[in-house]
């Protein structure tokens, strides 16, 4: 026992912020290899992540002076925290960067909203950002804070951009029962999408293979509009497909939300994914997705 206490002391530490579904599904990744510390705001959630390995750390993003404590923590850190929902800056990634070490090995998890609508092109990582609404506006600025500090401190910082994260516990179920409509095929958009097992893994090899201050579009092979992605998972769940509407209708019917979220069409390419960081997707396609998800809750 006082061996096993030792390791896992000398270990390299490593520092979660942000460590929802997808930080829960990395912690099994990386046991043996880090002594993690995941931090939350909540502490009813200290028992869950101890189960799984880590070490919890009560600290709040939105509260700069309960960061102190994690200053010079850990020379590996993933940031999987969103911005917070209001405002054109990311506050809780400045705070962050505030306490960032020199030297350390950054992966942050941004969005390919980051792009904005590209008209259905197929877009690689040198695509220049164009973000259409606030959302996608603090995860650019978070991008650009992060890359100043790995200049400035001499840091190792990997970005992912990550589309539609779905799994068995993440599909638009709830969406397909209440009905609500799609778009026309002649108006819909391409879409992309991501397994959250596959990110998660994704994120453990930026720890440990990424390119300095490099991005990687953490995307899958799917060539999907919205559309056809929706009537997929109605099929694989026997629930009825959305019905469609040309845009100006459904303008009328839906949030802006969610017209916002339906008026920007991209196909990422992947390759950075594969070549450089050696990713082999678990569920390459939505189709092998919604078999194995099927399977799992059947």
């Amino acid at each position: 026992m006082k061996k096993t206490l030792t390791r896992k002391i000398n270990l390299p530490r490593l520092l979660i912020l942000g460590c929802g579904d997808v930080g829960m599904r990395l912690l099994p990744l990386l046991r043996g290899r880090f002594r993690v510390f995941a931090v939350t705001s909540r502490p009813e959630r200290r028992d869950e992540l101890r189960a799984l390995g880590a070490v919890p750390l009560l600290a709040d993003l939105d509260r700069p002076a309960t960061l102190r404590r994690l200053a010079g923590l850990a020379d590996y850190i993933v940031h999987l925290a969103p911005p917070q929902a209001d405002g054109a800056l990311d506050r809780r990634t400045r705070h962050l960067s505030a306490i960032l070490p020199e030297r350390a090995r950054l992966v942050y998890v941004s969005t390919s909203g980051v792009y904005g609508d590209c008209g259905g092109a197929w877009i690689d990582e040198t695509r220049t950002p164009a973000p259409h609404n606030a959302r996608a506006r603090r995860r650019v600025d978070a991008e650009q804070v992060l890359r100043a500090w790995a200049v400035r401190a001499r840091g190792r910082l990997a970005i992912l951009r990550v589309p539609g994260i779905y799994g068995a516990e993440r599909l638009p179920l709830k969406r397909l029962q209440a009905g609500t409509p799609a778009l026309r095929e002649a108006d819909d958009v391409y879409t992309n999408h991501i397994h959250a097992d596959d990110l998660a893994a994704i994120v453990a090899r930026a720890l440990w293979r990424g390119a300095p201050n490099r991005v990687y579009h953490a995307s899958d092979d799917s060539e999907l509009k919205m559309g056809a992605y929706f009537d997929a998972v109605a099929d694989a769940h026997g629930l009825a497909r959305p019905p469609r509407l040309p845009r100006e209708q459904l303008r009328q019917v839906v949030t802006p939300a969610l017209l916002s979220f339906m008026s920007e069409s991209r196909r990422l390419r992947n390759g950075r994914l594969k070549n450089e960081l050696g990713v082999r997707l678990r569920y390459p396609t939505v189709a092998a997705t919604l078999a194995a998800c099927v399977k799992m809750v059947s």
